[in-house]
């Protein structure tokens, strides 16, 4: 069986390191927000399996789902204080932390799952996880791809952003999301994810939006009825491990972690392109569930939300950043105002 040699805590004193043997075993526990079916559990499940095998079973990652250790935002305050050892959130969670992330959270910015790998993969995706170091002490260590966010309620078919009206919609709490809602002429409700399914089926809120994945994970076609077919945000959730914690790994370990991420990354895009559609198909004629396309080829949906852009270029790190993701994905330059 091979080990792994885990530094200690600068606090230890020279006497106990130098006796100190290998650990060669340890219990990990993994935060997921969502429940056991959607793509953070996939991909907590994936890295976990990962994990073992690459250490032969040294290394067991337990995995917490919905919101079992609390709420994202603070299970990622808890991962870079070294009180958790791993934690899967929506993007949109990390953007307080580490405001140039919000980059990938702009509306219209992904269109489709190769953009966002082409992005998160790439050279934006490292300077990203980089920031998030700097900015909230934890490491990415891989990507949940988890689709477009499609707005569902249980009211009427809505088509264009005016059949929002007397609406009451449900959107995280990131400034980016509720500014989009607030282009399109709704007050939008920043509930907490923990609350969003008990305030839907009360009527608190008549509508949310999410993947097509994670509204079945969620079961939330059992209180809405309509889905609106668009794709304002492509849903990102990056799995998280403190710095802390990834610092005190002995550099083989390192590796074998970030290896174990990197497989978990491109199974969880592999599960999404095979899982998608049959899902979708499933909401409609399982749950009877009624998609609705957007008017005009999303175009008023569009137009309305990408107006917000300039009001976060600083906030992202400048317009330059947009520019870059959007000359990657072979799109004309942003506005400047």
């Amino acid at each position: 069986m091979r080990t792994y040699k885990l530094a200690l805590p600068a606090v230890v004193s020279a006497v106990c390191l130098a006796l100190s043997a290998n650990v060669t075993a340890a219990n990990w526990k993994m935060a997921i927000g969502d429940s056991a079916g959607g793509t953070q559990y996939e991909l907590g499940k994936r890295f976990a399996e990962e994990m073992d095998k690459r250490t032969d079973g040294d290394i067991k990652v337990n995995l917490f789902a919905n919101g079992q250790l609390g709420s994202e935002q603070d299970t990622l305050n808890n991962a870079s204080m070294g009180m958790l050892d791993l934690s899967i959130l929506a993007i949109n969670n990390i953007t307080p932390f580490s405001p140039t992330v919000g980059v990938l959270t702009l509306p219209y910015v992904i269109h489709n799952a190769e953009e966002a790998k082409l992005l998160t993969q790439g050279e934006i995706g490292k300077e990203l996880a980089e920031n998030t170091i700097r900015d909230a002490g934890v490491r990415i260590l891989g990507w949940a791809y988890s689709g477009c966010r499609r707005l569902t309620n249980s009211s009427k078919p809505v088509a264009s952003p005016a059949d929002l009206k007397g609406l009451v919609i449900r959107v995280p709490k990131n400034e980016i999301m509720l500014a989009s809602y607030k282009a399109w002429g709704v007050n939008p409700n920043p509930l907490a994810w923990s609350e969003t399914f008990t305030a839907l089926q009360q009527g608190v809120v008549h509508g949310q939006d999410n993947p097509y994945i994670t509204i079945d994970a969620m079961k939330f076609y059992e209180v809405q009825k309509y889905i609106t077919n668009s794709c304002y945000v492509f849903s990102l959730e990056p799995l998280v491990m403190g710095e802390g914690k990834f610092q005190s790994l002995s550099p083989e370990m390192q590796a074998t972690v970030l290896e174990a991420g990197e497989a978990a990354t491109e199974h969880s895009y592999e599960y999404l392109l095979a899982e998608e559609e049959g899902i979708k198909k499933s909401l409609v004629e399982k749950h009877g569930m009624t998609i609705v396309e957007p008017a005009n080829d999303e175009k008023e949906w569009i137009e309305q939300a990408t107006k917000i852009w300039p009001r976060f270029y600083k906030e992202i790190g400048g317009k330059e950043k947009l520019d870059e993701a959007l000359a990657i994905l072979g799109r004309e330059p942003a506005p400047d105002k």
